[in-house]
């Protein structure tokens, strides 16, 4: 058998390191190969989102690279369309495996289906009901031209019913996250604080007083449009970060280009650089990020997948979001996320009130490590070698 799988952005790399590394375990252990393909689309091209997680993830180089690079949805989407359709029409595979929400997703899922080539998702079933977030629409897309549908928790896998997608099509593994989590958690324990913030800190900002065991902080990243895009949304957060959460304690800010660039747009650059309690970090790679998390008092972000691993490390976690494609994390369910939105009072109420809670990790069902073995055995059942 055949199969190749598509990453395109950071979120992938961590949801398809575990997947390799099952694939290569399978081909030690039985008595059939799996012929295996890995395309990177290049959405994320610059070495801090792509190449060092791959070195950090021990993910192998992609052995073909479409280096699409950043643009438009559309211009990204087109251009990944028209490249992708000459590596499937080379490579003839038996599956196209694609994972997660990003463009890449989306692109090569049509690509697929248009050649009659079988096409899986994992990480299936996710649904925000948000339609203005491009996400979404990358993953209903993919979720209705998929044959087989990987969902990580049982509320997906409800959801796929409901569109009316045939019970064998889906199927209930865990989250495939938590694979790459449990495998690393060991070696970002080790990982020394301040020697992340040393090696990761901003060029021209000071260096920040240490963090001491025990003494705490909070942990920020933030990206999503909705957030930074609008002075009248970004500038009150701000300000609310400046006023009053690094009045209390340490505040370390992994910053996306998207935000840093709205930062000086807005004239709150040198604010933010000036208040010696906020350190600011360029994105770190996936160890010094778990490790940070491991330490924080609250997590403040608007990324799905930091929601998850907040949830297995019970981080409390304020959502940046009105709403979340991953139920399961959320406190109400069992989790440590709360969705406060972009809502300034209700981000400072929540915010206050976390910091009286105690750390308590929550592990939904089949979130345990070996997602990635239970879709390699669901694959190979179904093709024969």
């Amino acid at each position: 058998m055949k199969i190749l799988t598509v990453v395109g952005a950071r979120p992938n790399f961590m949801k398809i390191a575990p997947f390799i590394r099952a694939i290569d375990r399978y081909n030690v252990e039985g008595q059939n190969k799996i012929t295996h393909v890995l395309v990177h689309t290049g959405q994320h091209y610059d070495v801090r989102m792509s190449e060092a997680f791959f070195r950090a993830l021990d993910i192998p180089d992609p052995d073909i690279n479409l280096e699409i690079g950043s643009g438009s949805h559309a211009e990204q989407i087109g251009y990944t369309m028209v490249a992708f359709e000459k590596v499937l029409l080379g490579q003839n595979p038996d599956w196209v495996i694609v994972v997660g929400d990003v463009n890449a997703t989306l692109a090569c899922s049509v690509v697929a289906k248009k050649l009659n080539i079988k096409l899986c998702h994992i990480e299936a079933g996710l649904r925000s009901g948000d339609m203005t977030m491009p996400e979404e629409i990358n993953r209903l897309v993919t979720d209705r031209l998929s044959d087989l549908l990987f969902t990580p928790d049982r509320i997906s896998s409800d959801n796929l019913r409901k569109e009316g997608t045939p019970e064998e099509k889906i199927a209930f593994v865990g989250n495939i996250m938590i694979d790459t989590l449990e495998a690393n958690r060991e070696r970002s324990e080790k990982l020394d604080i301040n020697s992340i913030i040393e090696s990761n800190l901003i060029d021209g900002v000071r260096q920040p007083k240490k963090i001491h065991a025990g003494s705490g902080y909070a942990l920020m990243t933030l990206h999503r449009p909705s957030n930074v895009d609008s002075k009248e949304t970004f500038v009150p957060l701000i300000r609310f970060l400046l006023d009053e959460v690094t009045k209390d304690q340490p505040l370390i800010w992994v910053i996306h280009p998207r935000a840093r660039k709205q930062l000086d747009t807005f004239g709150l650059w040198n604010d933010v650089v000036n208040r010696p309690s906020l350190i600011l970090l360029e994105p770190v790679v996936y160890h010094e990020m778990v490790r940070l998390n491991m330490g924080a008092k609250v997590m403040l972000t608007d990324s799905g997948g930091l929601q998850e691993e907040c949830c297995v490390l019970g981080t409390p976690c304020l959502t940046l979001r009105w709403n979340t494609e991953r139920p399961v994390t959320l406190r109400e369910n069992g989790g440590a996320s709360v969705l406060v939105g972009n809502n300034i009072e209700r981000i400072r109420n929540e915010y206050f009130n976390v910091l009286s809670l105690n750390r308590i990790p929550s592990r939904p069902e089949l979130w345990d490590g070996h997602t990635a073995e239970r879709i390699i055995t669901i694959l190979t059942s179904l093709v024969k070698m």
